[in-house]
């Protein structure tokens, strides 16, 4: 005799997963996601279709894991906007204009990869996958540089929060001009208080500005902050009020680590400080490529 039957997937835990058959009377009563076929299966039909299914599982999965490989050691999705345009032609345009022309004199520029001053400074450069607030990958490599002697102060703050329990985790630092322009050009007016203008540039593009957090040495984990990374809110601001008490003492620390070297906060965003000597530095853009390893 034959029977209508769903095939049901449950996920009580994000891995722990567990397969039946079931008739079609259970599936209204099941709260777990369910693939529901409405097709009759004789009992060789139904082994096929499970054969089936679970091949096709495995491919999801194994694309699952590759972007959770993909984020690397992203703690938390970024917060997300929908660029103007899409995000490869605005990339296309970019590289096509040149930074604003500055009278100098400027200082050498002396670019250093944090990774190499000191590999317990972690990385999660989102900028460099999907995990950013424009959903596709903007830089080509997960690299992070600053101008030296700000990466020697940097270095000295990390090592001073290291005695306190905490390591610094980096998201971004030296930023080529062409993607300042592309930030701009994606970013709605209304969130434009968060992105810096490409007709002055920016001090990530001096090598002179850093976006960081904090991560445990205990858990290896990044801490909680009174808002997440790249959040285009009140949350973000230096000086917001909210949040817990924990997460208002872990903004303070990293603040006041970061200031005590020279770093002055921005007051839009908890994350990104800037070193004190930036106007000696011209506007860059070459990328990362180009920097050599």
């Amino acid at each position: 005799m034959l029977k209508n039957y769903y095939i049901i997937a449950n996920f009580p835990k994000i891995f722990g997963i567990s397969i039946t058959i079931a008739p079609a009377s259970a599936a209204s009563n099941s709260p777990s996601v369910a693939y529901v076929p409405s097709i009759e299966y004789d009992r060789c039909s139904r082994e096929r279709a499970m054969m089936n299914f679970l091949r096709n599982f495995h491919f999801r999965l194994c694309g699952f894991l590759l972007v959770l490989l993909q984020l690397g050691f992203a703690q938390e999705v970024s917060f997300h906007i929908t660029p103007l345009r899409p995000v490869e032609e605005l990339r296309a345009d970019a590289l096509k204009a040149q930074p604003p022309l500055e009278p100098g004199p400027f200082l050498k520029p002396d670019l250093v990869e944090l990774v190499k001053l000191d590999p317990t400074i972690k990385l999660d450069i989102r900028y460099a996958t999907t995990n950013s607030f424009l959903g596709t990958p903007v830089y080509t490599q997960a690299r992070a540089f600053l101008q030296r002697p700000a990466a020697e102060a940097l270095l000295r703050a990390h090592r001073e929060l290291k005695a306190q329990g905490y390591s610094l985790i980096i998201h971004d630092g030296y930023r080529p001009w062409y993607v300042t322009k592309i930030f701009w050009d994606a970013t709605p007016d209304d969130k434009k208080i968060f992105v810096a203008d490409p007709a002055l540039g920016s001090k990530h593009n001096r090598g002179c500005a850093v976006d960081l957090s904090l991560y445990d040495l205990k858990t290896g984990k990044e801490v909680k902050m009174p808002s997440g990374y790249d959040e285009m809110t009140d949350r973000a601001f230096a000086d917001y009020a909210g949040g817990t008490p924990d997460e208002s003492a872990r903004r303070a620390l990293l603040r006041q680590a970061m200031e005590k070297q020279g770093f002055q906060v921005n007051p839009q965003e908890w994350w990104h400080f800037d070193y004190k000597d930036w106007k000696q530095y011209p506007i860059l853009n070459a990328k990362f490529e180009d920097l050599g390893r």
